[in-house]
């Protein structure tokens, strides 16, 4: 057998496995050592392939695919340096527990340590964040079975909660250009198309003595249910059921995808409200928090603060407590945990609610969101391009958020009049890079997208703008424009103590027009200068596919002023509130 075939039996019969195992789509970023693969998953008749020739970008293209497929995308790269341009994308994946397999070709050993080109050591490239490394063997023949367990084993540990990024390494010698007229490279493999090792789900759960101390704990009279950023669609419906079970109030993150429906008991502004005297006076006897903790930062000074308070942590992934206050960390499926709370809940008799507890948290959000959706309505308050959004954008169809100053103003302004879109960030390490590119890999999965981005985040991550052109995605950017980094604005370094040196560290104007940018990748381009230019163009971004940017121009220090004197009012009227009810 000539090595050419061999090549081409191995490699197709990891291709063909990657299939089997659930794997539908494939970014290359092209080059000479992945030849191999590159040119088996282009020919295999049930992969997608996506090329984009920026690694970096790729990466979370790739990433923004397995988010919103909620299952392992293939990531594939040359030797060398190539590898090393997916670090922030891989990092992501660890952090946001986003399942995705990164295939990097390599020389092989003897090429390794002696000054052969685009030669660096490959192995552990991506230090721990990779749930599972392997460096794979050379091809051969008598390793059919070998290579089909590696890419049923990659799939599934990228999977298993908390899912996250596995990184295969793949040494091969020339020739590097696989036989795909040989029929049989994807077969050998199980009969009926089923995997090679079948890997079923499994979800864990609480053994019943701890199910009945839960259930006592959560019978107290003051309660609170938070929600933080999560990815099962079905913890909404279950967190209602439980909400109304024990009385509890929900605060839910914007991430958490729980606020698809209004509900009294749903607390929206849950941010703007424990900005002011609220932390001190809301004191629950007992806080159960699914899934990571939220984005806010008034909530972790509110819960860290708390003292002799059950704190319960449920959450699959693993250990996620910033502050350090949590007494109970369940590692189980917050889904699987809510449905095992309410099936207990039925057989044990009705919870009697403390009515005030619940009256105050309604009354305060009712009113702080009458506040957030008026103040400077008029206004380029940044917080209004998401006040606008809650009324454009339809159910199916999915919101993407860049850090800093958007997924805050995300959190406090959007409150949905007619259901809610999908919502998804990069909140795994918070990182302003790749957000563009992520997004665009999401809208793959969407008949419309709008991803709401800062001019520096747009900026770092142009490059991902290729793919938008390449394969004609449907996507509306938004890009909120105050020439800099607007959230410095709101910290300590801003002060004016520190002005000589804020605008050129912090500020860091860079004063683009993106109107070229719009040119360079066809995309079509509007600057609203006005709330009611701003609903025109979006109207007409949402009548045509492809790629439209929409430039929202605001003042950096306008709105900073905005934003203090809408946290002030509502400070107001919550005090007011607490007033009223004594506390």
């Amino acid at each position: 057998m000539t090595d050419q075939l061999i090549l081409s039996k191995y490699v197709g019969a990891f291709v063909d496995e990657l299939s089997r195992a659930g794997v539908s789509d494939v970014v290359i970023s092209p080059g000479s050592r992945s030849t191999p693969l590159a040119m088996v998953m282009a020919n295999h008749p049930t992969l997608n392939t996506w090329i984009h020739v920026d690694e970096r970008s790729a990466g979370f293209f790739a990433l923004g695919m397995a988010k919103a497929q909620k299952k392992p995308v293939a990531l594939l790269c040359s030797s060398g340096t190539a590898g090393a341009n997916y670090y922030p994308a891989v990092i992501e994946a660890a952090q946001s527990k986003t399942p995705l397999i990164v295939l990097t070709a390599d020389r092989p050993h003897e090429l390794r340590d002696n000054g052969a080109p685009q030669a660096i050591n490959q192995n552990q490239l991506f230090g721990d964040f990779p749930k599972w490394y392997k460096e794979v063997s050379t091809p051969d023949v008598s390793l059919i079975r070998y290579i089909r367990t590696i890419a049923s084993r990659a799939s599934a540990i990228s999977l298993q909660a908390p899912c996250g990024p596995v990184h295969l390494n793949f040494p091969f010698r020339d020739p590097l250009v696989p036989d795909l007229s040989d029929s049989t490279i994807y077969q050998e493999g199980r009969a009926n198309n089923e995997p090679w090792v079948n890997v079923p789900e499994s979800t864990m759960m609480i053994n019943d003595h701890d199910l009945s101390r839960y259930i006592k704990m959560l019978k107290k009279k003051k309660g609170l249910i938070v929600v933080g950023p999560h990815g099962d669609k079905r913890l909404a419906d279950a967190v209602r059921q439980l909400a109304h079970e024990t009385g509890f109030p929900v605060l839910v993150d914007p991430l958490s995808n729980c606020r698809n429906k209004r509900d009294p008991l749903i607390i929206e502004s849950y941010d703007a409200v424990l900005k002011g005297e609220s932390q001190l006076k809301l004191k629950p006897e007992v806080v159960l928090r699914f899934g990571a903790m939220p984005i806010s930062k008034a909530y972790m000074k509110y819960i860290d603060q708390l003292e002799n308070v059950q704190q319960i942590v449920v959450d699959e992934t693993g250990w996620r407590d910033p502050t350090l206050t949590s007494t109970d960390m369940l590692i189980a499926s917050p889904f699987a945990f809510c449905k095992q709370l309410l099936a207990a809940f039925a057989k044990e008799p009705k919870v009697v609610f403390d009515d005030e507890w619940q009256k105050v948290w309604k009354t305060l959000n009712e009113t702080t969101i009458d506040v957030l959706l008026t103040a400077h309505g008029d206004e380029m308050f940044e917080g209004n391009v998401f006040r606008e959004l809650a009324h454009l954008l339809p159910e199916a169809s999915l919101l993407f958020v860049g850090n800093s100053m958007p997924i805050r103003d995300l959190d406090n302004f959007f409150i949905p009049q007619h259901g809610t879109p999908d919502i998804m960030g990069n909140r795994g390490a918070n990182g302003i890079d790749g957000v563009v590119s992520t997004a665009l890999g999401a809208s793959v999965s969407y008949e419309s997208t709008v991803l709401v981005i800062g001019d520096l985040s747009f900026y770092h991550d142009m490059n991902g703008l290729l793919l938008a052109k390449l394969y004609d995605l449907n996507m509306t950017i938004i890009v909120v424009n105050n020439d800099g980094g607007g959230i410095f604005s709101f910290l300590p370094q801003s002060e004016k103590e520190h002005e000589k040196h804020f605008e050129h560290l912090f500020g860091t104007p860079i004063g683009l027009n993106y109107k070229h940018t719009a040119a360079l990748y066809g995309a079509t381009f509007d600057r609203a200068t006005s709330w009611e230019e701003f609903k025109m163009v979006f109207g007409e971004s949402k009548k045509h596919k492809g790629l439209s940017i929409i430039e929202v121009p605001t003042d950096r220090n306008l709105n900073k002023t905005l934003h203090k004197d809408v946290f002030s009012m509502v400070s107001d009227v919550t005090r007011s509130i607490l007033e009223e009810y004594k506390l």
